[in-house]
């Protein structure tokens, strides 16, 4: 679940959502987001051999689900259980805070100081505006303000 978070960005809600037949044997996956209705294409290449993986030690094999219910199959695993995982590994790393967005804004923040790209990143969260975004990655206005003080481009 964290791989596919950081790896694709998705709400936990959409990844949670994921059945094994939209992911297994693909490089990409369409899937319409629970929270906008908006369709978007995952490129799960980065991620096939995770899934293989998981999929073979991991998944029981019989569920639908990609991350099935604990307790019932049938299900898929719930917010609140993922939640819980989350805040035991939290406090088993001695970490503050985790929650179950964390994967996605760990995407967000990670795409954004690798290229720099706000505007694909913006389309990619299915964000409406630019300061939207950079306020959920946690960059605020003056960071940027600072990297434009010491950019020049003939050095």
């Amino acid at each position: 679940i964290f791989m596919f978070g950081v790896f694709t960005g998705l709400r936990i809600s959409d990844i949670l959502n994921l059945k094994v037949e939209d992911v297994k044997g693909k490089l990409k996956a369409n899937i319409i987001e629970k929270k906008t209705g908006k369709k978007r294409t995952l490129n799960l290449m980065q991620l096939t051999n995770q899934i293989i993986k998981y999929l073979d030690e991991e998944h029981d094999g019989e569920s639908e689900w990609l991350f099935p219910s604990p307790r019932d199959s049938t299900k898929h695993l719930a917010t609140y259980q993922f939640y819980k995982i989350m805040q035991k590994t939290a406090n088993f790393l001695d970490l503050d805070y985790i929650g179950t967005h964390t994967l996605r804004k760990t995407f967000g923040y990670t795409y954004y100081q690798k290229t720099k790209d706000l505007t694909a990143l913006m389309k990619i969260l299915n964000h409406s505006s630019q300061s939207v975004t950079l306020r959920y990655i946690g960059i605020e206005e003056e960071e940027l303000q600072s990297s434009l003080d010491e950019f020049n481009p003939f050095q």
